[in-house]
């Protein structure tokens, strides 16, 4: 079923952003105030342009509308080390460790006796909160040496893509590498044709978003399928996903 995901700032990367009228930064676009749309057949973009027009083209379709303003997902450069060097609490830890992944000294206390089902439980959680940061994309590698792990990737559906990790301590913000670069942290363009994987956040512009981070992600587009979707209004807080070690 095709599916609209409309916002009332689409910033497709590389290309001029969908608006309904000049604000933040946006390329006033022919087409009213209905912001823009991304249109999503299977788990291809079918169309991106003002909302109008893409509901015009395409009227039997499922629309979404989502706040704030709509993106490629990103890409998680640090993706290898959140899963392996960070341990992600259970929510039934959280009296004791906390909500927040926890790295450094705090990790190395619990691996010395970590079991491989809790492992592959903070792997798996892992995973689910970078989708909820808008990730789609993860640097490896997640080598042969390492099955559980390379199984756990593949079965969330994030891409594999090769790259440098970037410098200083893990964090679930992909912004947090690249200090709010929204271009430097996009998976890529959004591109009619490609493959459908974007996320939105609930901010005002591209402003806010650099200033906000990934925390205010509302949804994860994940080829073509909704695969996040935020069940309240984010914490108002920046870059800084971890506790500090402990």
């Amino acid at each position: 079923m095709l599916t609209i995901h409309a916002a009332p700032l689409v910033l497709p990367v590389g290309a001029a952003a969908v608006a309904g009228g000049v604000g933040g930064g946006a390329v006033a676009v022919a087409g009213g105030s209905g912001g823009g749309a991304v249109a999503v057949d299977g788990d291809r973009i079918a169309a991106i342009g003002p909302y109008e027009e893409v509901v015009a083209a395409h009227p039997a379709a499922r629309v979404r509308r989502w706040p704030g303003l709509l993106t490629p997902g990103l890409r998680q450069d640090r993706a290898r080390e959140l899963l392996t060097r960070c341990y992600h609490p259970d929510p039934r830890e959280a009296d004791e460790l906390g909500e927040l992944p926890l790295w450094g000294e705090a990790f190395e206390r619990i691996a010395a006796t970590m079991d491989t089902a809790r492992r592959a439980g903070s792997i798996r959680r892992g995973l689910q909160r970078m989708l909820r940061h808008g990730t789609t994309h993860v640097v490896g590698p997640f080598g042969a040496d390492e099955p559980a792990l390379r199984t756990a990737v593949a079965r969330s559906g994030l891409v594999q893509v090769p790259g440098r990790p970037g410098d200083g301590p893990p964090d679930l913000d992909p912004f947090a590498v690249s200090g709010g670069d929204l271009a430097a942290t996009a998976h890529g363009p959004l591109t009619v044709g490609g493959r459908a994987d974007l996320a939105v956040f609930d901010v005002a512009d591209e402003a806010a978003l650099r200033a906000g981070g990934a925390v205010h992600c509302v949804a994860t587009v994940l080829a073509g399928r909704l695969v996040h979707r935020a069940r309240c209004p984010p914490l108002d807080r920046p870059y800084g996903t971890f506790g500090p070690p402990r």
